[in-house]
């Protein structure tokens, strides 16, 4: 006679995994700003995606020239292993927290690179106001990427389909209140 073997724990041996959380949006939507807060208050770990442009990318961002598709893929990867990386940490005591993400991720073919990954991914679309954000780029410093790539973003943006997960949260609302908003989604 055999001794049934247990069943395995869909949760894994450090507890129920949360999502990866991406903040998404436009240059100076306030997309760092928020997923820090968000990160703060959940605890989870936060990973600013601009950190892991290359030195190319950077130069062109600096000097008001957008992006290509083929300067943005390896970047999403990159963006996507440190997703996956934290899909294979080991060792929590407690509930497991994905990445909470500062990404850019206009356009759709975009949160699909982000999205294979282990776990599922929540997109907190930060809507645009082209006049908000305007302001908010005129008073910035010492970011890396010109103000000049803001048209060119909003042209390239794709706002969330009905069918991702995920929500829009404007950006008039108050960091505060978008964090609220999306814990409370979660």
């Amino acid at each position: 006679m055999t001794t049934p073997r247990p069943t395995p724990d869909p949760a894994g041996p450090q507890g129920p995994s949360g999502p990866h959380l991406v903040v998404m949006g436009v240059t100076g939507a306030g997309k760092s700003t928020v997923a820090r807060v968000i990160a703060d208050r959940t605890g989870a770990p936060f990973l600013d995606a601009d950190d892991l442009h290359p030195p190319a990318n950077r130069r062109k961002l600096g000097s008001g020239h957008p992006l290509t598709d083929r300067d943005r893929i390896p970047w999403l990867e990159a963006v996507r292993g440190r997703m996956r990386q934290r899909d294979r940490t080991t060792g929590c005591t407690g509930p497991d927290p994905g990445l909470v993400v500062a990404c850019s991720a206009l356009r759709r073919t975009y949160r699909d690179v982000l999205r294979e990954v282990a776990r599922p991914v929540f997109f907190v679309e930060l809507g645009a106001d082209p006049k908000l954000i305007r302001t908010r780029l005129a008073a910035r410093r010492g970011h890396f990427a010109s103000r000049r790539i803001l048209e060119s973003q909003l042209r390239t943006l794709e706002s969330l389909g009905t069918d991702e997960n995920g929500i829009v949260c404007p950006v008039t609302l108050s960091v505060s209140a978008i964090a609220d908003r999306v814990l409370a989604e979660l």
